[in-house]
């Protein structure tokens, strides 16, 4: 009697980068310190107002109308509106923004993309068919953040 011979296992095929979900750009693998940053994903069809504190990542596919927030990564998805004021390091808007914003790093607006108010960068990319309006400012090495007066002292 002969014994077949047992089949040789197929290899497990790897799977690869997922891809990233509608709304989110495709970003290649996160390093281990980007995987365990707070994000905060304010959803389609969500509305949030207030202050964010904490978040390292914001997303916004929803709505966000808010006074002061500070992050290092702010994400505006082309269905998404930012309105009020932000600190970042890096920014990249394809829905709506209209207020203030100022990155230390790079400004992003994609095509999609409409920036209505103040924004201070350092590194500044606009694809085509972005829109920007109101004051563009670019930080450079030695400026110092620019200084607000009170109305009194500014109509003297």
């Amino acid at each position: 009697m002969t014994v077949a011979p047992k089949p040789t296992a197929a290899p497990v095929p790897t799977l690869g980068a997922r891809p990233a979900p509608v709304g989110v750009p495709a970003r290649p693998a996160p390093r281990a310190e980007t995987a365990e940053r707070r994000t905060l994903v304010v959803g389609r069809g969500i509305s949030l107002q207030g202050t964010v504190t904490d978040a390292e990542r914001l997303v916004v596919e929803g709505t966000v109308e808010s006074q002061m927030i500070q992050a290092t990564e702010l994400f505006v998805a082309q269905a998404g509106v930012f309105k009020g004021e932000v600190q970042v390091e890096d920014a990249e808007i394809a829905g709506l923004f209209d207020g203030t914003i100022t990155t230390r790093g790079s400004l992003v607006i994609r095509a999609t993309g409409r920036v209505t108010g103040t924004a201070r960068y350092r590194k500044l990319q606009v694809e085509e068919g972005g829109q920007v309006s109101g004051k563009m400012e670019m930080i450079t090495e030695g400026a110092a953040p620019p200084v607000r007066l009170p109305a009194a002292a500014a109509e003297s």
